[in-house]
């Protein structure tokens, strides 16, 4: 909550310092920016947008340009600090990024995300032979934090290689877009562009890591079998169709789902009874064997650690009667 209250302040004090302005639109063929006021009720969303933006750096050009609105211009030499996330995505050319957390320079090249933390240093340019087209949007967030807090992104982790994707930019240029109009409740919609750009860049990202190999493969076949065979098999039996030892598969169907196999085996066990339940007349006795609970008791407890509910409390709300 202190979180919070700080970030809505920096809000408040930004639409103050802002409201004279109100917005900096700068726009030739190289380089289109809008920059944002954000209200002091627009981060209570979970997101509010600060700006968003395109520009193209040619080979040999200086960076940042010499346009580029002095907000949020930097010296590659010195970097910066800035006060809120940013998520720059490179569609051509070459550079390199540094950090505070990493001082040493990464490669980064078109199909790159890289995510900006608010109070980190950091620099970034092109290759001064490829230049390089890049997306970007900076905003604050209450969800992000709590993507971060959970450990689905990290300071130490702050480049992506995601590749090219048409959907990525369509939704920069969406968000672009929503920025010139800026139609009632546009920060709202920016709001969701961002929550879906950083999805996707998690999407990409994990599946960009098995694509070499045949993990993807291996836990598609999996899922497969548990589906067929749910009622009656074990991670153990699993690994054994797949030519897999049992540690090797549990690591690696763990790494890809978030789940251990035990674990979604018995999620589609509950799954199908939840089904049952709902849709048959089937005594919950029945219920419980046929997901493959030989044990009326355990199925009852299992039921109702994973729902809340008994078996019967469910089929009540779900049917409206006791069958």
């Amino acid at each position: 909550m202190v979180v919070f209250t700080n970030i809505r302040n920096n809000f408040e004090n930004c639409y103050i310092c802002n409201s004279a302005s109100h917005i900096l639109d700068t726009m030739n063929d190289a380089i289109h920016l809008k920059y944002l006021v954000a209200g002091p009720n627009d981060l209570l969303w979970g997101t509010a947008v600060n700006s968003v933006g395109f520009q193209e750096v040619g080979p040999g050009e200086p960076y940042p340009p010499s346009n580029h609105p002095s907000r949020y211009l930097f010296s590659e030499e010195r970097g910066r600090i800035l006060d809120e996330y940013q998520l720059l995505y490179l569609t051509s050319g070459s550079g390199t990024f540094r950090s505070a957390t990493h001082p040493q320079p990464i490669p980064v090249r078109e199909g790159s995300f890289f995510l900006l933390f608010p109070g980190e240093w950091h620099t970034y340019r092109p290759d001064p032979a490829t230049g390089w087209k890049e997306y970007w949007i900076g905003f604050n967030s209450v969800f992000m934090k709590n993507l971060i807090d959970n450990g689905f992104f990290a300071k130490d982790k702050p480049v992506f290689m995601v590749n090219i994707h048409e959907d990525i930019v369509a939704l920069y240029n969406e968000a672009i877009a929503a920025a010139e109009r800026q139609e009632s409740g546009f920060q709202q919609l920016l709001a969701g562009i961002v929550m879906r750009l950083v999805s996707l860049v998690f999407f990409y990202d994990k599946n960009q890591q098995y694509e070499k190999s045949d993990i993807a493969d291996k836990v598609a076949q999996a899922k497969v079998i548990i589906q067929e065979s749910y009622s009656d098999i074990s991670p153990e039996e699993i690994a054994k169709k797949l030519c897999l030892s049992y540690s090797t598969f549990r690591k690696t169907f763990k790494e890809y789902t978030g789940f251990s196999p035990a674990r979604y085996i018995g999620e589609v066990r509950m799954s199908k009874a939840k089904e049952l339940l709902t849709n048959t007349s089937l005594s919950i006795k029945e219920v419980a064997y046929h997901v493959g609970y030989n044990n009326h008791d355990y199925f009852f407890t299992a039921f109702r650690h994973v729902t809340g509910r008994t078996p019967a409390e469910y089929r009540t709300m779900t049917q409206g009667t006791n069958l």
